[in-house]
């Protein structure tokens, strides 16, 4: 496996001499220092990835303000400087991303702290991170690539937002930690929620995560803030499964082909259940910043669909280029048009009476009667279809996240059952209806 995955010395020589050649364009500039940082740095990324990070390190006494700009101005330059096809991106505060000689190269300002105790944003930190495996990896590079094919085949690896997974740091951390590859999968194994690992025993902030690795260089900070529990638990899974019998397949897996439509529609069919499917144009901020906010949304719809009778199976969310899905599989599509509303306990006066009082003067099916001491109503509902609720202004009742909210003001489309496949999201849809775990998958795969 690792001659496969381990980059060649024609691609490691490369990618590293880029990397020097816009440290020295940078420094030569006379206002930053620079350096690599990331896996390219230490040496720790597998054959194929063309990501190259370079930080620009100017004075901690500078404003932010200034930093921003001098710092992208510096980055444009450098851009140019290589004939760059380049755009600006937004973390914490913006950096620059570069296409250069097939390379996906960051060009990012930051401070040059002394120490990751001081920073003043999160990219301040990286450095260090840097500095502090290139002191501990000693012969564990090797190791580090397996864990990462090993992650990325079982999908669990990125810790962006939409994947909640392993990053490249963390990665390297366990594998320095446990000492090694085997040792590590032999851990996760056994890994119970709680787990907490203190490389450098700094032993001080207490977390809520289900995984816990304080970072080494910073022990206000969890470096696997980002892994959901589900993630921690594919991991162990696809662990145990790789100890019972250890195959190539654990570090290869083939993506499989998006459904058909007709395929979509009779699996659907066959599932009995109601799906529906909302769409909206995707806001113009990172996903790092709008997935979180269509996870809220997609809860709070949920919520309130559950609230009006419909009871869901599953939801999840989709963030393309262009637009946004955020999707629902209920129980039901369709509620009588009475619904049963449950008040206080009669001997709760105050509210009792105020319930009465309420009731009393509506239009009501039955009601406000008395069952084991309790008042019951039952009342028209607003929606008897699941489906005129989505196409409704009762979503923006709901806590959706700020920029969901803005785009869905400009509009939204719904749509119901077969209706709902959409070229555009064919992956996301068939994942949705196949999901199944990655040691599933792979048993399912090879017959075991």
């Amino acid at each position: 496996m690792l001659r496969r995955i381990r980059p060649t010395p024609e691609e490691r020589t490369y990618i590293r001499a880029m990397g020097e050649r816009l440290i020295e364009a940078v420094e030569k500039s006379g206002v930053a220092k620079a350096m690599m940082v990331g896996s390219v740095a230490r040496d720790t990324f597998v054959r194929g990835d063309r990501d190259l990070d370079v930080f620009m390190l100017f004075d901690p006494s500078l404003p932010r303000e200034e930093l921003q700009e001098q710092g992208l101005g510096l980055a444009h330059r450098i851009a140019e400087e290589f004939g760059a096809t380049w755009r600006e991106k937004y973390a914490e505060h913006p950096y620059v991303n570069a296409t250069i000689d097939s390379l996906d190269i960051d060009l990012v300002p930051c401070y040059a702290v002394l120490s990751a105790t001081e920073i003043k944003s999160a990219v301040d930190r990286t450095p260090f991170h840097t500095r502090y495996i290139l002191a501990h990896i000693n012969d564990y590079a090797d190791d580090v690539l397996l864990l990462k094919q090993f992650a990325k085949a079982g999908g669990v690896y990125g810790s962006d937002h939409m994947t909640e997974g392993f990053s490249g740091y963390l990665c390297e951390i366990l594998t320095i930690y446990y000492g090694g590859f085997h040792p590590l999968i032999e851990a996760a194994a056994r890994w119970k929620p709680g787990e907490v690992i203190d490389i450098e025993e700094h032993g001080t902030k207490q977390f809520d995560e289900p995984l816990v690795v304080i970072d080494p260089v910073d022990p206000e900070r969890n470096v696997a803030a980002a892994l959901s529990l589900s993630r921690m638990f594919e991991f162990a899974e696809l662990a145990r499964g790789y100890l019972a019998e250890p195959s190539e397949t654990f570090f290869c897996r083939s993506p499989s082909p998006p459904l058909t439509r007709e395929v979509f529609s009779r699996l659907l069919s066959a599932r009995g259940t109601h799906l529906f499917s909302l769409t909206f144009a995707t806001p113009e901020y990172t996903p790092d910043t709008v997935v979180p906010q269509l996870r809220k949304s997609a809860e709070s719809v949920r919520e309130l669909l559950e609230r009006s009778g419909f009871l869901a199976n599953r939801i999840d969310v989709c963030m393309q280029e262009g637009r946004c899905m955020l999707l629902f599989e209920l129980m039901a599509g369709e509620v009588p048009a009475m619904r049963r509303h449950i008040g206080p306990p009669v001997w709760a006066r105050e509210n009792a009476e105020k319930f009465l009082l309420k009731y009393v003067q509506e239009d009501v099916f039955a009601g406000p009667y008395i069952e084991d001491g309790r008042y019951i109503v039952e009342v028209p509902r607003p929606f008897t279809r699941a489906v005129d609720l989505l196409r409704s202004k009762a979503l923006f009742d709901v806590a959706l996240g700020k920029h969901v909210r803005r785009s869905m003001k400009q509009g939204w489309t719904v749509k119901a059952g077969a209706e709902c496949w959409d070229e555009e999201f064919a992956g996301f849809l068939s994942a949705f209806l196949e999901r199944s775990s990655p040691l599933a998958r792979i048993m399912r795969m090879t017959g075991r």
